[in-house]
């Protein structure tokens, strides 16, 4: 069994640990925490994770936020994978900070990343890792927030939460989305 996890964000060095790139931040810490390290594949960073007789395609998306879609589905063809063995971590302003919301699909919610993914593949319904980073910003101020890095108090506090995200990925993979979602949607 095989999947394709796909942690959102930018390349980039002026992206690094802001809010916009935590899916970035998720899948460096699930891999550095398995020994693995990222390489440079066709339009994304990858690192192939193996758990408990899973196989997990970790990519970073190299085309930019808004392009996303296109490493997506290349990925998801190159694998020979269906949207539900699909799981993108995506920050979402609609939660607080460090809130973690596993979910079967919906909509884009106004995401530029969610909105490629689904004009790529043509579906709404792929499973996602929604991760909160708050939405205190003024009104006109949204992308200034999430290209932002965390304030450091935050940052700290969110540190368990990456962790948690990477339990989450695995449970995906290992006990399906329904499970994983009763586990984790809970709290």
């Amino acid at each position: 069994m095989k999947y394709l996890i796909v942690g959102l964000g930018n390349p980039g060095a002026e992206y690094v640990h802001t809010r916009h790139n935590i899916g970035f931040d998720v899948l460096d810490r699930l891999a550095r925490k398995n020994d693995l390290s990222f390489e440079a594949a066709r339009l994304a960073d990858h690192a192939l994770l193996k758990y408990k007789g899973r196989q997990y395609h970790l990519i970073k998306p190299m085309t930019f936020m808004n392009l996303s879609g296109r490493a997506v589905k290349y990925w998801l063809d190159k694998l020979k994978l269906s949207p539900a063995e699909l799981l993108v971590v995506v920050d979402d302003i609609a939660l607080p900070p460090g809130k973690l919301r596993l979910r079967p699909g919906g909509s884009d919610g106004g995401h530029n990343g969610l909105k490629s993914i689904q004009e790529s593949i043509a579906t709404t319904q792929y499973p996602r890792l929604r991760f909160g980073v708050g939405n205190d910003f003024s009104k006109g101020r949204q992308s200034d927030y999430v290209l932002s890095p965390w304030p450091e108090e935050q940052w700290k506090a969110v540190q368990s939460k990456i962790d948690l995200a990477g339990e989450i990925i695995l449970n995906f993979g290992f006990m399906g989305l329904q499970r994983t979602m009763n586990l984790y949607n809970k709290n």
